[in-house]
């Protein structure tokens, strides 16, 4: 299981080195926390690594997903994806998902998330948390065109 989790670890670590794009970090609450470390390419496709939180170090999942957004503007993003976890509920996950941005400085914001988890039986996820870009934004980028 530690080979499984090191190599999905690598696989993004090595993504995340290669592509050009804007970095960010996010905290999810729920009963299932997770922090989510994401790179946002072309305004359009985010992927995200979801690392567990409030378990034992041998207990850690991992999730990775690939998200689309559908709506995006200055104040917010509307996206959903599919995507993987490993150990708890380990299978299939597809997450549809609100992030808020409604303060000037489009760098923090919020997000809810509903995520569905199938595998070993079937979980509706539903979080809520806080949300940071590091870099420009594609709303500074814009407001910067006009």
């Amino acid at each position: 299981m530690l080979k499984k989790k090191s190599l999905l670890f690598f696989a993004f670590s090595l993504f995340a080195i290669t592509a050009s794009a804007q970095f960010g970090v996010s905290y999810h609450e729920s009963s299932m926390p997770f922090l989510g470390f994401n790179y946002e390419l072309d305004d359009q496709f985010f992927g995200e690594l979801r690392v567990g939180t409030n378990h034992y170090f041998e207990d850690i999942t991992f999730e990775l997903t690939a998200n689309y957004i559908f709506v995006k503007n200055s104040n917010f993003d509307l996206y959903g994806g599919i995507g993987g976890r490993t150990s708890h509920f380990s299978g299939l996950v597809i997450p549809a998902g609100l992030n808020l941005y409604p303060f000037e400085d489009k760098h923090f914001g919020f997000h809810l998330e509903a995520a569905g988890m199938f595998g070993e039986g079937s979980i509706l996820r539903a979080s809520w948390g806080i949300r940071y870009r590091f870099g420009s934004t594609g709303a500074s980028q814009q407001e910067k065109e006009d």
